[in-house]
């Protein structure tokens, strides 16, 4: 360690389902091609909640585990051979890499990677960053970005490759299902990639957020007798979207989303149910509406860097989706209020911070 580096952190370490503890751990050491960074600014969001509910995550956690994925800090120590990368530079670790060797990664699939490294323990004060990561998906953040908005890039990743794997283009109508984090990013993306959005949207104040993020006309499950007939007539001719974004993660919402596209149009079931969740689907509508079903998972490389150019273009702002800012020692207070539909959209983690 150096001498401004403790030896001690605190961190949320994950146990199990709703078991998420702040401890006082070793600061992680790094090894040769590795970064150790100094945390400024972690994100929660819905994959977080989704795990500290469910308590684990089938691709990126294993309990007991340091805990949290969207952050950005500063280089505090570097491994031996690290390469463009000083004591001190702003960086935005990703939160995996690929391998760039196997099948999917040369099939263009990185996210698919037969050895996809992730990487957790964005809610602490350091966390380390694995030599791949470091070489494949680590940006320095320029001067005139902050902290909380170079940490969103890994969410606004996921949701660039998930518009791109739907083939969705300027001019075409999407309805997107769900005013969480993600399916307001959705809106927003689709809205500025010059797409009408149409939202479907439970709770009042997501409504107004439907809005503000880009969704020309909005349908609101709890207020509206037949909501799917509703968002339908807000399409061109009544036909339906040309593209439909599931953005909930329940089955309901999945056969929903198929009942909302026009014939020959795109699904893309982004929100992912439970393991072992069944969907049943109506076999006659997929098949002579021509319907594609897709699905879309994490992000690549590519990807990372398109989301990280909106942020630093200013075409997506950290101050519309970060609705507070609290200390690390309440990041279990904030999951809970976020599983009891809190009204906060985004909150920033600070470690070393009280509230």
């Amino acid at each position: 360690m150096t001498e401004t580096t403790p030896s001690r952190m605190t961190a949320a370490v994950l146990y199990g389902k709703e078991d998420v503890r702040i401890e006082q751990v070793p600061v992680p050491k790094i090894g040769e091609g590795e970064l150790l960074v100094r945390v400024k600014a972690a994100l929660t969001d819905g994959t977080d909640l989704k795990v500290f509910l469910r308590g684990y995550h089938s691709k990126m956690i294993v309990p007991p585990a340091l805990f949290g994925h969207e952050l950005a800090g500063t280089v505090e120590q570097l491994g031996a051979g690290v390469k463009n990368f000083s004591q001190g530079m702003r960086v935005v670790p990703l939160n995996s890499a690929p391998c760039d060797a196997c099948y999917f990664c040369q099939h263009e699939q990185q996210n698919l990677c037969s050895d996809l490294l992730f990487n957790n323990g964005a809610y602490a004060e350091f966390i380390r960053i694995p030599r791949r990561i470091v070489e494949k998906n680590t940006l320095v953040i320029p001067d005139n970005v902050d902290f909380a908005t170079a940490a969103m890039t890994e969410p606004l990743s996921c949701v660039v490759r998930g518009m791109e794997e739907t083939g969705v283009r300027a001019g075409d109508t999407v309805i997107v299902l769900g005013g969480g984090p993600i399916g307001l990013s959705f809106m927003q993306v689709a809205a500025i990639e010059g797409c009408r959005v149409i939202a479907i949207v439970k709770h009042p104040e997501q409504v107004i957020l439907a809005k503000h993020f880009g969704a020309q006309n909005v349908v609101q499950l709890t207020s509206s007798a037949d909501p799917i007939k509703d968002a339908i007539a807000c399409t061109p001719d009544s036909r339906g979207a040309d593209a439909v974004i599931e953005a909930v993660g329940r089955p309901e919402a999945w056969q929903q989303a198929v009942k909302l596209v026009r014939r020959g149009g795109v699904v893309n079931f982004f929100g992912g149910p439970p393991s072992g969740t069944k969907v049943e689907l109506d076999t006659n509508l997929l098949h002579y509406s021509e319907i594609t079903l897709k699905a879309s998972f994490h992000h690549t490389p590519a990807t990372v860097r398109t989301a990280f150019k909106y942020l630093c273009d200013g075409k997506i702002k950290s101050s519309d989706y970060i609705t507070n800012r609290t200390s690390l020692d309440k990041v279990v207070d904030v999951l809970r209020s976020m599983s009891q539909r809190g009204s906060s959209i985004k909150t920033e983690i600070i470690p070393g911070s009280s509230n």
